[in-house]
């Protein structure tokens, strides 16, 4: 069977069954392995032979035997697999016979390994492993944990943990304790990466594991015989060390540490399916050997014999059909079984030096493979929000929403939908509770957009004492008269003309027809109470200001912007009900002096004002200048016509910026409305003026105590500068074209406070750049917006909202203001405890937004969310969203660079995520070794997306990042919602040789690491910002025709930013896949094509984020035995 072809199984969401009694627990025991000190690689290492001693006797229980045509994965789902078991494949429980001889093993004194095996202990041991589900829990082995969890384990021999299943279970529980799928199986020869050990861990005191084999496709079938019994299987006698004790030192691993031979088991979740996978490089190998060991000695080639099937060696008994579910599938996108002759029977002397093994990546948690389960869970049924605190599907996932009640995840998404219940408990957790909240998001086509409710004159009804509005939350009492507040419990007078009866379950008869009342998120047209000095507002102006100097004309944009805004104007936002949109424009160009156009609709040509005293900047004109497109449209053409004209002979290089601003703020001031400026600016602002900058680029800051400063403004004047422009609702988005350094720092301050836009081209050309330029332009201008906007969040009794992340101001300690709020800003709001919450009632929040629509009118939208609370940390670890998670410690660490140095804020955040997984593995965890590293099901990806914040650029920046891209990736991070951000740290990789060209489904993406490429394959890689299309120096000449209409890989042109247009399935289909990422994206992003072997392939590797980075930052693998490190010693 093709290991990527098995279908996605139901629903992880079933009941757990009950476990099974009767088995008695084998003992075990034997003393403690002392482990030398580590001292760095040791090359030369030899292992010792095997001692003398008793051989140990066969563990209790033969494996269970696997069908041949049973898939193989990685994981299991919810516990880690998914759905109901193959009638083909039934699981076996194995008896409980005999037990471990305790004391019958020497102690073994080297750095790594085991003592060696012969050939036919090795066959037979690996005849042993099975590849099933694993057996139901047994009664006594250990208590249970009514929490479910992923647990790598870094024990010695291969061992199987059964737990009794909790009754109150109600998650799945996942486990890292995946075995791996064929291609990556850990025999010699399979890639690695080596990881060095941690000292001084405890030999394991948990239950015996088995572990899992290579996939049945892989192993040979005997024809008219029965593979060896299991029973034949012989024992090493000395207890194996297992590396995953490192000395603080050995994070990241030397160049050249030895890898180790072992493979290693990972602990099964307390209940449901159990998988083991290989242990996690880092961990000595310690405990009692079974019969199946899950390493082949290196002398042995070819895949292991197929175990015993029942009635034959040690006998098997047959696990209920249906106990457990099926295998997940593999990982996907991956290679077949391992290769090489079958060689069975012959015992050759051991080598010298076998090669040192690290952990199989495909043994660790995959985030395809858990974005793939999610997809095939949560996509087919509409997610309804009725449910309080219910966990959305992953942001990844493709999914319907049907509001009743809370709000869509497309607006709200929290860190943790089960609050703790006291202040103590969240401490004790350090889990943080945020919430991401994106006002104005853009829903999918499928879903309707808020209803508009109009109160008339009275305006929207209220808590009279936290002035919370009226929501789902609120309780009518007294037949109806009064309200009692879902926030503060407050009751409250219903208005007369708002007056509704009861029926006999104390909801209103009209609830359902009332949006307010049965929507998580609804819309208010506001009265002229909610306006700015009790005014009606005007319609919003947008001012378009270019930078005319030389750089700019040279390069052909200034061309290139007045000839797209000829067209782009017919484009303004406008409300779906009316045919011309309200906003007005304007014009003004700019170097060193600002000129000021005239284009009022009675003149015959425009006119040009030029202001020259740029340190007291003034508009010269009122009437004329912020006009209707239609009224004025051949003046504005015949201006755009002229300007490229005018100033094609500049030779002006020096420019203006503050004084830039100041001439859009006056101008809206005297037009008595709110509105967005779009600057177009290409160098550093050194002419005289006020805001004047000078270069302050210093490489030699980084990495020093002084690197804060880079990321703070030169000088207060544009802070004080941006108060100005939220007091009148003056937005600015800002488009750079540098060629050296700009300060993106200083001049992305008025951008990032005012809630606009920061868009940033360095070293523009027209052929390269014009597409990805013209596109954000075009995006900017139309896309949905507010302005003036007030946003704030309100709480219920227990909690309040204190911190705040995103492109705002706040001149209080709860009103966020933006002068302008889009459809792609997001807020990250944190919230802490204030008093205890109770598991009854729930905690609840209420984001209201007051803001001016493109007609301008006056609107209040208002989003709902409610979640449960608990007393439990298991409970709080069951609901959890990584992704928002992450969103959260990115923004808090792009923060925290401002004022701290960017060692102590990655300290900070490793320290963090390291408290929460021990707090979690100390509460929740059922006991095991130390030398098992337990995650929670729903936060079995926090090292690996944690490891992508860590190093990326702005935080471990590589040599060949400028500080000005730091400042303005992050700005960019700061606003960016969950799906952004997702994707943004960890990239989205598509094999495209496995292009279905007749379907619509993608190829499934496979994990952003170097050894997924293949030389024969074509990749495109995309973090929301970069896209890239990777070429291997192989591809079948065919598939090179069908897309660069070239057959030779050398003829293929690198520079190439748009594929060519080719009547042929593949390329269309291919065009058509990059342009939905396009469509899927705030921002435009380049196609860059990347040969393998090739210079830019070095830009390209920097996106492959679970590889070691260019600039020091660990890879996955290595990054997952540091957490590991780290909660031992939190433990210990």
């Amino acid at each position: 069977m093709n290991v990527n072809q098995q279908a996605h199984m139901t629903s992880p969401y079933r009941q757990p069954q009950p476990a099974l009694q009767g088995y008695a627990q084998p003992g075990y025991g034997g003393p403690p392995t002392q482990y030398a000190p580590y001292n760095g690689p040791n090359p030369g290492y030899q292992q010792g032979p095997t001692p003398a001693g008793p051989v140990r006797p066969p563990p209790n229980s033969g494996p269970p035997p696997v069908s041949a045509s049973q898939g193989y994965s990685q994981y299991t789902q919810g516990d880690v697999q998914n759905g109901p078991p193959t009638m083909s494949s039934q699981p076996h429980r194995p008896p409980v016979s005999q037990s471990y001889l305790p004391g019958s093993q020497p102690a073994y004194h080297q750095h790594y390994g085991a003592p060696h095996t012969g050939m036919q202990q090795m066959t037979n041991q690996m005849s042993g492993m099975q590849v099933s589900a694993p057996p139901p829990a047994v009664s006594g082995y250990a208590p249970h944990s009514s929490n479910p969890q992923t647990s790598v384990s870094f024990s010695g021999a291969p061992s199987f943990t059964p737990h009794s299943i909790s009754s109150q279970q109600n998650s799945p529980a996942a486990s890292l304790t995946h075995g791996q799928p064929p291609s990556q199986s850990p025999f010699p020869g399979s890639p690695s990466l080596s990881q060095s050990p941690f000292p001084g861990a405890p030999p394991p005191v948990s239950q015996p594991q088995y572990s899992s084999a290579p996939p049945a496709s892989s192993q040979p079938h005997y024809p008219g015989a029965q593979p060896p019994p299991a029973s034949q299987a012989q024992f090493p006698g000395p207890s194996q060390t297992s590396p995953f004790h490192a000395p603080p030192s050995s994070f990241p691993p030397p160049a050249g540490a030895p890898r180790h031979p072992g493979v290693q088991p990972m602990q099964a979740p307390p209940h449901s399916q159990y998988l083991s996978g290989p242990p996690l490089p880092c961990q000595p190998m310690q405990g009692p050997p079974l019969s199946q060991q899950n390493h082949v000695a290196p002398g042995m080639q070819g895949p292991p014999a197929q175990p015993a099937p029942p009635g034959q060696g040690q006998g098997v008994q047959p696990q209920q059909n249906g106990a457990f579910g099926q295998m997940s599938r593999p990982q996907p996108g991956y290679g077949g079984s391992y290769p090489g002759p079958q060689n069975y029977g012959a015992q050759p002397p051991p080598p010298a030096a076998p090669p040192q093994k690290r952990l199989d990546p495909d043994s660790i948690p995959s985030p395809i493979q858990v974005i793939e389960d999610d997809q095939a869970n949560r996509s087919s049924e509409p997610f309804a929000t009725g449910v309080r605190g219910q966990a959305p599907p992953l942001v990844t996932t493709n999914f319907q929403v049907k509001d009743q009640g809370n709000a869509s995840p497309s607006y709200i998404r929290c860190t943790a939908y089960n609050f703790p219940c006291t202040s103590d408990m969240a401490k004790q957790s350090q889990v943080p509770l945020a919430a991401v909240i994106k006002p104005l998001a853009t829903l999918p086509l499928d879903e309707a957009p808020p209803y508009i409710v109009d109160h008339g004159e009275t305006g929207p009804i209220r808590c009279n004492r936290c002035k919370a509005y009226m929501c789902p939350f609120m309780q009518f009492i007294e037949g109806g008269r009064r309200f009692q507040c879902g926030f503060c419990s407050c009751v409250t007078e219903v208005p007369p003309h708002y007056f509704q009866h009861l029926d006999h379950t104390g909801k209103r008869v009209d609830c359902y027809d009332r949006p307010e009342l049965s929507m998580g998120t609804c819309e208010f047209t506001a009265t002229v109470d909610y306006c700015k000095n009790n005014k009606i507002p005007q319609p919003p102006a947008f001012i378009f200001l270019i930078d005319v100097s030389y750089n700019m004309v040279k390069s052909g944009l200034v061309d290139l912007i007045c000839a797209e805004l000829k067209t782009l104007l017919d484009y303004l936002p406008r409300e779906s009900s009316e045919a011309d949109s309200c906003i007005r424009v304007g014009f003004v160009t700019y170097n060193k002096v600002l000129h000021f156009y005239n284009v009022k609709s009675s003149l015959a040509q425009p006119q040009m004002m030029v202001v020259s005293d740029v340190a007291d900047m003034f508009v010269p004109l009122l009437d004329g200048f912020l006009v209707n497109v239609n009224e004025s449209r051949a003046v504005i053409n015949s201006l755009l016509d002229q300007i490229p004209e005018m100033f094609a002979d500049t030779r002006e290089t020096e420019t203006v910026f503050a004084p830039v601003i100041q001439a859009g703020l006056e101008a809206l001031k005297a037009a008595d409305c709110a509105g967005k400026l779009f600057i177009f600016h290409s160098s550093l602002p050194i002419a005289e003026a006020p805001g004047k900058l000078k270069n302050r680029e210093d490489k030699k800051l980084v990495g020093t105590d002084k690197e804060k400063t880079l990321f703070q403004p030169q000088t207060s004047f544009f802070g004080n500068l941006a108060k100005e422009c939220v007091a009148q609702g003056c937005c600015v988005d800002l488009f750079l074209f540098p060629n050296q350094y700009v300060d993106v720092a200083t001049l992305g301050v008025v951008p990032s406070q005012t809630g606009g836009s920061v868009y940033k081209y360095t070293c523009f050309q027209v052929p390269s750049d014009g597409d990805r330029f013209l596109n954000d332009l075009r995006r900017d201008v139309q896309k949905q917006v507010g302005f003036d906007a007030v946003m704030r969040v309100r709480t219920s009794t227990g909690i309040r909202a204190t911190d705040f992340f995103g492109a705002f101001y706040m001149s209080n300690t709860t009103d966020v203001e933006l002068a302008g709020l889009d459809c792609d800003k997001a807020v990250t709001v944190e919230f802490r405890h204030d008093d205890k919450l109770s598991e009854e009632s729930g905690a609840l929040m209420q984001c209201a937004v007051l803001y001016t629509s493109c007609s301008g009118q006056r609107r209040l939208r208002v989003h709902n969310l409610s979640v449960n609370c608990c007393t439990q940390l298991a409970d709080l670890y069951r609901n959890c969203d990584t992704d928002t998670l992450i969103n959260f410690f990115a923004k808090y660490a792009y923060r925290s660079i401002l004022n701290s140095p960017t060692k102590t804020v990655r300290d900070t955040l490793i320290n963090q995520s390291a408290q929460i997984l021990s707090c979690y593995r100390k509460n929740c965890a059922s006991p095991s070794s130390a030398g098992q590293l337990i995650l929670p099901e729903c936060m079995k990806l926090l090292p690996v997306y944690l490891n992508c914040v860590l190093k990326s650029d702005i935080l471990q920046p590589g040599a060949d990042i400028s500080l000005d891209d730091r400042a303005y990736l992050r700005q960019l991070v700061t606003s960016m919602d969950v799906a952004e951000s997702h994707v943004f740290f960890y990239p989205r990789l598509l094999p495209l040789q496995k292009l279905d060209v007749e379907g619509d489904s993608l190829p499934t993406a496979v994990r952003a690491s170097e050894e997924r490429l293949s030389k024969g394959g074509l990749y495109l890689l995309e973090n929301g910002l970069h896209l890239f299309l990777w070429v291997g120096a192989n591809v079948q000449q065919e598939l090179l025709q069908s897309v660069f209409n070239t057959p030779s890989f050398g003829q293929i042109d690198p520079s190439m930013t748009n594929l060519p247009v080719l009547d042929n399935p593949y390329s269309r289909r291919l065009r058509a896949i990059i342009e939905s990422f396009r469509a899927q994206r705030p921002r435009y992003m380049k196609l860059m094509l990347v040969k393998q072997d090739d210079k830019l392939e070095l830009i390209f590797k920097h996106f492959l984020v679970e590889d070691k980075s260019m600039s020091g930052g660990a890879s996955y693998v290595d990054f997952l035995c540091h957490m590991h490190k780290e909660i031992r010693q939190l433990l210990s």
